[in-house]
Formats: structure tokens, sequence, C-alpha cells
């Protein structure tokens, strides 16, 4: 099962973290981002699997969201294309740590393409395209996935949203957690038992199941409420580092 994982793998946020891409303009602050890293950390603990962390790396400020430059299937690591300038070559220094942890270790080498736009069920894996992924980066993924045993289906992000996995997330094998938005692309309504969050908790949408846990931002009381019955919740407060636009997937390379 997708959400079954045994490691995963985490970078120390840099200083340069509050010079990270920010659609609101917001800079973090640096001690707070620390924090809120260090208590993310305990709850993948928690979820018992083995954590790796890699040095923080000054020269990236986004480095932080480790899931964005490469993912994971089986025991590979797939080095993806970054779709900001200010993000590539993140890529390359990546490419020589990932030797460390898994068996082999691939690389796109054309377009654009973001861990962010890939949503893994099983042996599927869902890519959307967007600002930071293009058709190129897309297809040359998909055809190596194919190559490696997987299903590949490509689709299109909603507008307006930076990343797919911005508005969805997998709660369980057959349900999907997404935004209004995404919900009226329907693209996952025939496909799985969806939970649409309530309006004006958007953010809710990217939460992470990690084993038993379900990771969920602080702050969205009403999804918590929707998902607290059925799911062993544990409640993250990324307050500050969601100010360069990140959320609970995006800080951690699972598998």
């Amino acid at each position: 099962m997708s959400y079954l994982f045994k490691k995963a793998l985490v970078r120390k946020p840099s200083k340069s973290i509050v010079n990270g891409i920010s659609s609101s303009g917001e800079k973090p602050s640096f001690e707070q981002v620390k924090i809120e890293h260090k208590n993310y950390i305990n709850i993948l603990i928690d979820s018992k699997v083995e954590l790796f962390t890699l040095n923080a790396l000054e020269d990236y400020p986004d480095s932080i969201f480790v899931e964005d430059p490469a993912i994971t299937y089986k025991d590979f690591c797939i080095i993806l294309r970054p779709g900001v300038h200010s993000r590539f070559g993140e890529q390359t220094v990546f490419k020589n740590e990932a030797k460390d942890y898994f068996d082999e270790v691939f690389t796109i080498e054309n377009g654009s393409i973001e861990g962010g736009d890939i949503l893994n069920i099983n042996e599927n894996f869902i890519i959307g395209l967007s600002e930071r992924t293009d058709i190129v980066g897309a297809e040359e993924l998909a055809g190596l996935l194919k190559s490696l045993g997987a299903n590949v289906e490509i689709t299109k992000t909603p507008k307006g949203v930076l990343h797919f996995k911005s508005d969805c997330s997998l709660l369980d094998n057959e349900t999907i957690l997404q935004t209004e938005k995404m919900s009226s692309t329907k693209f996952f309504n025939k496909k799985f038992s969806t939970i649409v969050v309530p309006k004006g908790e958007e953010i809710a949408a990217n939460s992470l199941r990690i084993n038993e846990n379900l990771l969920v931002p602080k702050g969205f009381r009403k999804t918590h409420d929707l998902l607290s019955k059925t799911y062993n919740l544990k409640i993250v407060n990324v307050e500050e580092i969601s100010k360069v636009d990140a959320g609970l997937s995006c800080m951690s390379l699972r598998w």
C-alpha cells in the first residue's frame, strides 16, 4: 500500500529559507521554521519510519522541500528537474546524496517536473501538468516509470494551483482528500471515494498519510472533524513554513 513506508529522508532548513519562494510575499522566521521542522521530524519518527537527515543547502532557499527534486519508486530514486530557476541545480546536489540511500538512481534530463505534481497510489502514478511541470518532463518520467513496471496517467493541475498535490492527498488506497477546485475537474470522482475539504480550509487538502498516522496541518478544525473518526490524526503546525508555499508532503521523501 502506497502509504506504508519504512524510511523517510528530510533536509535541515537553511538560513536562506527566509528568501524562499512566497506567493504572499511573507518571509518566515528561521528560528520558527526550525521549531516546526523539528516537530515534523518527531511526528515522522512517531509514524515508525527510519529517518535520514541531509545537511542544509544555503545556496537553495527552498531545499528543505526534498520531495520536489526527486521521487521514489520501490527502492529506486528518480531525480527530477525543477520548474523554477532558483531551484535549478538543487537536483544535481541531491543526485550525489541519493546514491547513499537508494539501490539505483535515475535522472530526468529534459523539460521540467517537480515531485509536488506527482501522486503515487500503489503501482500507479498521476502526474499533474502545472506551471512547474511541463509535458516534456512528464512524458519522460512516464516512460521511465513504465519501464520500471508502473502505470502512469498525465492530467492537468487545476488553474491557479501551484502543485497537483497542493489540492489533493491520499488518505488510503480507496480515498482521496481534495479541494472543491480539484473536485470540479471530476478527475478522482469516478475512481475513488473522495472527501472535499470545507471552504476556506483548502490548505488542509495537502495532508500526508504515513503508516497508521495521518498528518494534517494545524488550524483547520472542520477538516479535522471530518477525518478524525476514521483516521489517526497528527496535527502539525506548519504556519511559518507555509509562508514559503509549502505543505506537509513536500518536506520529506518516503519509501
